[in-house]
């Protein structure tokens, strides 16, 4: 058993054999064969609206590349301090975008507020030329620690954004499990709440590598470029073209979600209220982060992948769930939590 991530589960059947189908002659490169251009309608019909597209090959490069199209070297983007551009993507951001600066804010449960937003862009760097000038906001969907923006909340924050002159990016690595989570279309929490860009997470939904860059509206000239220069406009642009296009067939992508955020939910309910175990932020999507006793975060640790997620809270553990997680390992791993810590 491992839930260490959904990053340690295999590729989707349906994805693998979309990978075979594609691989069937001589077709155009460079993103100019059907199964991109099919990729491209998809999309449209999945948002209700028209959609510039791109495929990348990693979540970093999604979120790179798109910010890189919206701020400036001498800009800034305003994210949550827990969100993946400012902890996990080693500064990916900052170099595509020449030198532009990530300002991270505090927000419960892994969330940027809106009035925390209001509160910065209060302060007046924008013309002040000593100052990184403000140019995007960021927001994680689902976020980090598992919790999900409502429309609403997205809403908010477009509004002061756009207020202020600044283009908002989510990043939507897990967007499949927050769209499954609220129960909304896909339009409702992105161009209709204000999102300007999205990054479209598959390989944590039973890809085997690709994401895709959307911006509602025209692209920025400049984005083609970055794609190119960053080295994702991939000659054989229709295997990473068919993995999303499986996925999003059928509503595959929400299915695998919503199996994903039940079974993290299952383990919710099978562990709630036995001893020393703390549920440090709500559950709404695939991710579950609690403290435990470090004696039995030692002994759990021998039987289930766990990933330490220490940090100022003190000692935690982060659970995943995935696509393709086995019910009869979500039973074992209540099981194994009932032995450790109820005796």
């Amino acid at each position: 058993m491992n839930f260490a991530s959904d990053n340690v589960a295999g590729v989707a059947p349906e994805v693998i054999q979309a990978l075979a189908e594609a691989n069937r002659g001589r077709v155009p490169s460079y993103g100019a064969d059907a199964i991109t251009r099919r990729l491209a309608a998809r999309f449209a019909e999945l948002f209700e609206t028209e959609v510039a597209m791109l495929p990348v090959g990693s979540g970093t490069a999604a979120n790179a590349l798109a910010l890189a199209s919206l701020v400036p070297p001498y800009g800034a983007v305003l994210c949550h301090r827990e969100a993946h551009i400012n902890m996990d993507e080693c500064g990916a951001p900052e170099f595509f975008t020449g030198g532009a600066k990530l300002i991270d804010l505090e927000g419960n449960d892994g969330k940027l507020s809106a009035a925390t937003l209001a509160e910065q862009l209060a302060i007046g760097d924008v013309g002040y030329v000593h100052r990184a000038q403000p140019a995007a906001v960021s927001i994680t969907q689902s976020t980090e620690l598992g919790t999900v923006y409502g429309p609403h909340e997205v809403r908010e924050i477009a509004e002061i954004a756009h207020a202020h002159g600044l283009k908002l990016h989510m990043d939507g690595a897990r967007f499949a499990n927050a769209v499954a989570s609220l129960g909304c279309t896909p339009a409702d929490i992105t161009w209709k709440a204000g999102v300007d860009a999205l990054s479209f997470g598959g390989t944590k939904n039973g890809a085997m590598a690709a994401e895709a860059v959307l911006f509602f509206g025209a692209a920025p000239d400049s984005f083609r470029f970055h794609h190119k220069r960053a080295g994702q406009l991939f000659s054989k642009m229709r295997f990473v073209s068919a993995q999303l296009e499986a996925l999003v067939a059928d509503d595959l992508w929400l299915r695998h979600a919503r199996h994903a955020n039940a079974q993290a939910a299952r383990i919710v309910e099978g562990i709630a209220g036995l001893p020393g175990v703390e549920l440090l932020h709500p559950v709404q999507a695939n991710e579950i982060f609690l403290r435990l006793p470090e004696a039995a975060i030692a002994t759990l640790a021998a039987e289930i992948g766990l990933d330490r997620w220490d940090g100022p809270e003190g000692r935690k553990v982060r659970l995943v769930t995935a696509f393709d997680t086995d019910p009869a390992d979500v039973a074992a791993l209540v099981a194994a939590f009932r032995r450790v810590l109820a005796g």
